[in-house]
């Protein structure tokens, strides 16, 4: 492997991470601080990234297809937690068996609406072409893109979760739901509003994965699982872990397919089990 390989390689790795951690900082909001099982997830992706593309497809405006699959993931994952996960709060088995179900449906409906090709977002030409990198010449600008925006989520989430009330009321009803709805606050509210900021992240996700990759059904599996490794591994309710976590699977990922492509699908579920086996709660979780 030349050196210019070797930099190719984790640069690919990085960029993978940060798709991931947009799409999983969504699912560490709803899974990891509200402790709702939302196996829909990858569901709310492929909305956001069905709804998008056909706003693309309406005005060839790629901002405007990000605005519309972030908006449509975030109002059906409000409808989710109003109307079906909200009274099952603490039911988890319950939780993924409802989600599961939905998503099937979901899937079913998208399949006859937009048929089974593989379909794909055009970023506009700021972002598209190659830009000037050291070592290896040029580097695909969109996927540097992917990690400024990865970026600017993680800065985002952290503000919201450390420097405002929403933010305070999150981590409060995370260790103690019954006292904080004791002192007025409308846990069932702030509830709705992670969820759905959660399931806006999944459709943003949607949107630059759809820009970077086609997709098709059966994208929202992969995420999906992807979404549940990174969260394992970084540690349930930690942005930073997830961070972590994704950029882990990212580079475990394209290493895979790097050195032994036959057997890289399964690297990732190798790191899981050696990080559960290690620690239980993850690299940056808090312990039980």
């Amino acid at each position: 492997m030349t050196f210019e390989m070797f930099v190719t390689v984790m640069m690919n790795g990085l960029t993978l991470g940060a798709l991931y951690f947009i799409v999983a900082s969504g699912f560490s909001l709803i899974f990891g601080l509200m402790r709702t099982v939302n196996m829909a997830h990858g569901t709310l992706y492929l909305i956001g990234a069905y709804l998008g593309y056909s706003v693309y497809d309406l005005t060839e405006n790629w901002y405007y297809a990000i605005a519309a699959g972030m908006t449509a993931a975030a109002v059906f994952g409000a409808i989710m937690q109003v109307t079906l996960l909200g009274w099952m709060q603490g039911q988890e088995l319950r939780q993924a068996l409802v989600t599961i179900g939905l998503s099937i449906i979901v899937a079913d409906q998208l399949l006859a609406h937009y048929g089974g090709l593989s379909l794909q977002f055009f970023p506009p030409d700021a972002l598209f072409g190659a830009t000037a990198f050291p070592i290896i010449e040029r580097y695909p600008t969109f996927r540097l893109f992917q990690i400024g925006a990865a970026v600017a989520v993680g800065v985002a989430l952290w503000l919201i979760l450390n420097r405002t009330k929403l933010g305070l009321m999150i981590r409060a009803g995370v260790d103690d739901r019954e006292m904080l709805a004791a002192m007025g606050v409308r846990v069932s509210l702030v509830a709705v509003v992670v969820f759905a900021l959660g399931a806006a992240l999944a459709g943003l996700g949607g949107v630059i994965g759809g820009s970077a990759q086609p997709f098709s059904q059966g994208t929202d599996v992969r995420f999906l699982l992807t979404s549940l490794v990174v969260v394992i591994v970084g540690g349930m309710g930690s942005i930073g872990g997830t961070a972590i976590g994704a950029i882990i699977v990212g580079m475990a990922e394209q290493w895979g397919q790097a050195l032994f492509p036959t057997y890289s699908v399964i690297v990732t579920f190798v790191i899981m089990a050696a990080v559960l086996a290690v620690r239980p709660q993850g690299i940056m979780g808090r312990p039980s």
